[in-house]
């Protein structure tokens, strides 16, 4: 990452007396509304977001390096915060693969990064998804979480094609407290997740 995007990224860091626009939504409104359809009488029972974890996979990386620099500094651009390097548990000799080779880089979003996150994505870079007929209720993993897969990263408006053209994919999964998937499903389509229709 060059020194002028470590200084965007470091811009980007959110005062401490800074409220998200997503987490205001989620205390003003999700939660009663969820209290009301889930019969709870605590707002504390009501489910919440924990985290956000994106990953981006780079298998070229074990003959060009450059493009594991690269897709770091993608994925630093687009959640706000700098990304782990993640490595090869094992070798696998079919797959040129050897242990301890850079293979991904993954960050994780908590509190208000989280938040910020969540807004863009579903505000700013779901509508400029190709094709796009809502997300598939059956991403759930029966706990909760929701995993998409998206084929190409450059949804995102922070991502500069001109330095970054190949179309990279990626696995985001927003993990919940809900415990179950039609529970999920009600709190993230209460936050705005626009999911596809049952026929």
């Amino acid at each position: 990452m060059t020194k002028e995007n470590q200084k965007e990224t470091k811009e980007r860091a959110l005062p401490k007396d800074y409220t998200p626009r997503m987490k205001e939504l989620y205390v003003r409104k999700v939660v009663p509304a969820m209290m009301k359809e889930l019969s709870l009488k605590s707002p504390m029972a009501v489910p919440k977001i924990t985290k956000i974890v994106i990953n981006i996979g780079v298998s070229e990386a074990k003959e060009n390096i450059q493009a594991l620099d690269l897709a770091k500094e993608d994925l630093a651009q687009i959640a706000g915060q700098m990304p782990q390097v993640r490595r090869a548990k094992k070798s696998i000799s079919n797959f040129k693969l050897r242990q301890g080779m850079p293979i991904a880089v993954r960050v994780t979003l908590r509190g208000a990064v989280m938040y910020e996150f969540l807004d863009r994505f579903i505000s700013l870079s779901v509508p400029r998804i190709r094709d796009f007929q809502g997300v598939d209720p059956r991403f759930f993993d029966g706990r909760g979480n929701l995993n998409m897969g998206l084929q190409e990263h450059h949804i995102f408006p922070e991502v500069n094609q001109e330095k970054s053209p190949k179309a990279r994919g990626m696995n985001i999964t927003f993990v919940t407290t809900a415990g179950s998937n039609d529970t999920a499903k009600a709190l993230l389509e209460h936050f705005g997740m626009p999911f596809k229709k049952a026929k």
